[in-house]
């Protein structure tokens, strides 16, 4: 049978070297986020750069103004269009790290729990007399945390849904100023 001492000490370097798992498995999320972030802004400047070339070529050859201002409002839907893409895609990358960043913490949270629960009941088990108050409390900070955690779970999967629906709405609202902007400049 091991000592409280011993049993502490395990369930300190288990929890110590889940917690480097975890931030370690954070980490890697979080360099494959920010590897696609600038996947994307690559691909985007590279696209956005061969664009400007042919459309400012298109523009410079215009015979006269209202050319030009057909070329330019002609131009602009696709881009603004191409804006909601880029906006879009963006919104999947951070949506899904963050999904990741929430799985993986979900689950280092739930392993821990219940390492802290087992080792709870195996020091109740050997606690000496008088000491279930002590064990009740520790129980109790131990369900407020995992209860704590929960919650801000939720807040922060609301969070996401409301940065990605705030998106989704200005990018609707983008696409239909321009769409208007068009519209008005072919008149």
């Amino acid at each position: 049978m091991f000592s409280f001492q011993d049993q502490f000490s395990a369930a300190s370097k288990a929890h110590f070297d889940a917690q480097v798992e975890l931030i370690n498995t954070l980490t890697s999320k979080a360099f494959e986020g920010i590897e696609k972030v600038i996947e994307l802004n690559m691909s985007a400047t590279k696209a956005s750069l061969e664009e400007y070339a042919t459309s400012s070529k298109q523009l410079a050859g215009a015979k006269d103004p209202q050319e030009f201002t057909s070329l330019a409002a002609a131009q602009a839907q696709p881009n603004a269009e191409k804006a909601v893409a880029y906006s879009r895609h963006l919104a999947g990358i951070l949506s899904s790290t963050q999904s990741e960043f929430a799985k993986a913490a979900e689950t280092q949270i739930a392993e821990t729990s219940r390492k802290v629960s087992t080792l709870i009941d195996e020091i109740s088990k050997n606690a000496p007399a008088g000491s279930e108050n002590a064990i009740a409390v520790l129980k109790s900070v131990v369900g407020n945390a995992n209860a704590g955690y929960e919650q801000l779970t939720k807040s922060t999967k609301q969070a996401v849904e409301a940065i990605e629906s705030n998106m989704n709405t200005a990018a609707k609202q983008f696409t239909q100023a321009t769409e208007k902007t068009t519209r008005t400049a072919k008149k």
